[in-house]
């Protein structure tokens, strides 16, 4: 706009700054929007990955107990890895959120976990009623895990920041449509 209002000639509509403002006003409301629409899209990623890890958290808590009605030589070993797979999240995996290098990377504990769940045979009613009741821990502590990653990815592709910073040059550049201005240009 500013390239175009400098070798427009007098009385047209770019020269005119009544005109010119209701581009720029356009221009504004546009960038107001997408920086509404992105800071709704942090929030909610925020909110997500906080649930997630919150639940992921007290499902281990949760496998911790239902371990203990597994058979005597895989409650010992379960709850062991369960232990290793917590102190992976905090460590490991939070390390490597917060750099970006976690990505769709599986936590080794949570594979160990499901081979030595594999070697599991339960004989009693409690046995088999721990083991059913493992299974379904196993999958919303998976989930949870799923929420908690995505928080940490992106959320922003690189056109929209593109688009973001085009805008915001655009619109923040109003001295041009100052009647002081108008009357040097």
């Amino acid at each position: 706009m500013l390239l175009v209002r400098r070798r427009a000639p007098e009385g047209s509509y770019f020269k005119d700054g009544d005109r010119a403002s209701g581009v720029f006003g356009v221009l504004a409301t546009g960038f107001s929007v997408l920086l509404g629409f992105i800071i709704f899209l942090g929030f909610s990623s925020y909110d997500e990955s906080r649930s997630g890890a919150e639940q992921e958290a007290t499902v281990v808590s949760q496998q911790v107990q239902t371990a203990q009605f597994m058979p005597r030589e895989s409650a010992a070993k379960l709850t062991g890895e369960l232990a290793c797979y917590a102190r992976s999240v905090a460590g490991t995996e939070w390390e490597a959120m917060g750099d970006g290098r976690l990505g769709d990377n599986v936590n080794p504990w949570g594979v160990q976990m499901f081979k030595t769940i594999q070697r599991v045979d339960p004989r009693t009613a409690a046995e088999q009623s721990a083991y059913d009741r493992w299974m379904d821990q196993t999958l919303d502590r998976e989930q949870a895990r799923v929420d908690r990653v995505h928080g940490a990815e992106g959320i922003m592709p690189l056109p929209l920041w593109l688009i973001l910073f085009v805008i915001s040059g655009s619109s923040s550049c109003t001295c041009c449509s100052s009647p002081t201005r108008r009357r040097e240009l």
